[in-house]
């Protein structure tokens, strides 16, 4: 493959076309369907599926067959089918739904407000993931300008990935005949250590997300008059959190929530560590003077892709500070979210938390978790000798240095289903998602130079997965 070539092909593209496509795409506030039950009736999600399969549908790719599938109730999805060499099938995979708008956003940037600046293109949804679909295309047209052979390519864009996939299994089974058996599947949807080179997701972990809420009234009533008679729904909450989180450490309790990590992957983690050093930490906007968990960079990086961990992302039931008057509140309600280890099966590991939060509830209080749509982790099979060749050739030939393994603490559900329905097969997931980037925070943005160079490493390893056999 010429690699000259091939880049700046990519870099026409993605100066010409794709990023004012992804410029356009940020401004539609088309949120997962958790997020916008109504999203059916707003449209936003049907203007965003419209707009990527309009620039899909109009490659120069003889042959393709690009729709918008569709089945009733459910999310649509963009499935895209290119012919190849012999019966072999890659796999490529994106999203478009986005997360919602999340408040802290800098002066002169929004969630639905593009903004190009130092070659960083700022807005909800462009690195996570808008831009895979694009992407995906340009890599199969660049192999093609060379005229190298490749396998034929199923591109599968769904729209219900922030939401844990939930409609994806029924478009699997849908197209199962159509999408065939992958020996490759590659994943734009992950993150990256740093920009200098290629990252290869290894591991991914799982989610048991959920609202707990606690009742102890049918309606508030005078702080002065109840409190200390009445239990505070909040503190009922913080005792409940407490069988599941040492306050202290942030250690998750329960075992059944830990699993074993690999020693591979350990290995893995320390060689990451020592690359990173201190931009492990430097990565995060820390508060002046606060400091991160665990004791060493090692710990840190296991900490966030193979062990588990709670966050409270939402609350409801409390007035905000300016309403909030000397009322003891009839209910407190807590999103939870827990991120499993990668072997840990989610829909196993949420029963079990809301049979721990429910249990014997303090003060006899009304207590529910209501989990939402649990995801399990994902860890790679070994890699095959051309693949993990051809990753690091690539990564040198257009970053100047060897590829790197990493550990995800995001979930991606896609993975997990299709190690189980496509067991032979290799997995590429990478993704734009580098330091400061903050997919699903305020001030999210993707990175331009580095999004078109993962873009050419895409077309090396198609090129190579052609004539694997041959190497």
């Amino acid at each position: 493959m010429d690699q000259v070539a091939v880049q700046r092909f990519v870099d026409e593209v993605w100066m010409d076309t794709i990023v004012p496509e992804l410029v356009e795409y940020i401004r539609i506030p088309n949120k997962s369907p958790l997020f916008d039950p109504d999203w059916e009736k707003h449209g936003y999600m049907e203007d965003a599926v419209k707009q990527v399969h309009a620039w899909c549908a109009g490659q120069d790719i003889a042959g393709m067959d690009c729709e918008i599938v569709r089945l009733p109730g459910r999310t649509p999805l963009i499935f895209i089918e290119i012919p190849g060499e012999g019966d072999d099938t890659i796999l490529l995979y994106g999203h478009l739904d986005k997360q919602p708008e999340m408040t802290g956003w800098a002066d002169g940037l929004g969630p639905w407000k593009p903004v190009i600046k130092d070659d960083r293109l700022y807005g909800r949804g462009g690195a996570d993931d808008g831009y895979a679909a694009y992407a995906s295309l340009t890599a199969i047209m660049a192999v093609r300008r060379e005229k190298l052979p490749h396998a034929r390519c199923v591109v599968v864009i769904e729209a219900c990935e922030e939401s844990g996939s939930y409609d994806l299994p029924h478009y699997i089974a849908h197209l199962k005949e159509r999408i065939g058996t992958p020996s490759l599947v590659v994943c734009l949807d992950s993150g990256a250590g740093n920009y200098d080179q290629l990252w290869l997701t290894v591991s991914l972990r799982g989610m048991a997300a959920g609202t707990l809420r606690a009742d102890v009234l049918n309606e508030g009533v005078h702080s002065g008059y109840a409190a200390g008679l009445v239990p505070s729904s909040f503190r009922v909450l913080r005792q409940l959190i407490s069988r599941l989180e040492d306050e202290n450490s942030g250690r998750v309790l329960p075992e059944y929530l830990h699993a074993e990590i690999p020693q591979q992957r350990i290995e893995q983690t320390r060689r990451m560590a020592e690359v990173l050093g201190d931009g492990v930490c430097q990565a995060y906007p820390f508060c002046a003077g606060v400091q991160p968990q665990a004791d060493t960079n090692v710990e840190r990086l296991l900490n966030r892709s193979w062990r588990p961990a709670l966050s409270v992302t939402g609350a409801e039931g409390m007035p905000p500070l300016a309403s909030a008057g000397n009322v003891l509140r009839p209910y407190t309600a807590l999103k939870l979210s827990m991120r499993l280890p990668p072997t840990i099966n989610g829909e196993e590991a949420s029963r079990r938390m809301k049979a721990t939060l429910e249990a014997d509830p303090p003060q006899n209080a009304k207590v529910e978790f209501r989990p939402e749509h649990p995801a399990s982790g994902w860890n790679a099979p070994d890699i095959a000798p051309w693949l993990e060749a051809s990753l690091d050739a690539a990564s040198r030939a257009v970053y100047g240095h060897g590829v790197m393994y990493m550990g995800e603490g995001g979930t991606i559900p896609f993975m997990a289903m299709l190690g189980e329905f496509y067991p032979q097969a290799q997995f590429m997931i990478a993704g734009v998602l580098g330091p400061s980037s903050n997919a699903h925070g305020p001030n999210e943005f993707l990175h331009i130079p580095f999004a078109r160079k993962l873009t050419t490493c895409v077309a090396r390893v198609i090129a190579d997965h052609g004539r694997r056999d041959q190497a």
